[in-house]
């Protein structure tokens, strides 16, 4: 069956040097990697990893033995 795709030039650009490097037809390329995609198990958006932010403090904050409240936690990220 045809159809037709409306993709980003990069994209396409990509995919030409990629099917030419490998030495097959973008028609090839494009087919195994939609196949290799509908193959690939569905990850739900709110399972999907996300990279999230870290702060590196330069030494460990000396943490007293008992409960800490939000005041002292933000005191002790102030200092």
């Amino acid at each position: 069956m045809r159809t037709t795709f409306d993709l980003p030039d990069k994209l396409m650009r990509h995919l030409k040097a990629r099917a030419a490097l490998e030495g097959r037809s973008l028609r090839d390329l494009v087919l195994e990697l939609v196949e290799r995609g509908l193959k690939a198990p569905a990850v739900p958006a709110a399972l999907a990893p996300v990279g999230l932010p870290t702060v590196r403090l330069g030494r460990p904050l000396a943490l007293p033995t008992q409960a800490l409240n939000h005041a002292d936690l933000s005191a002790l990220a102030d200092e």
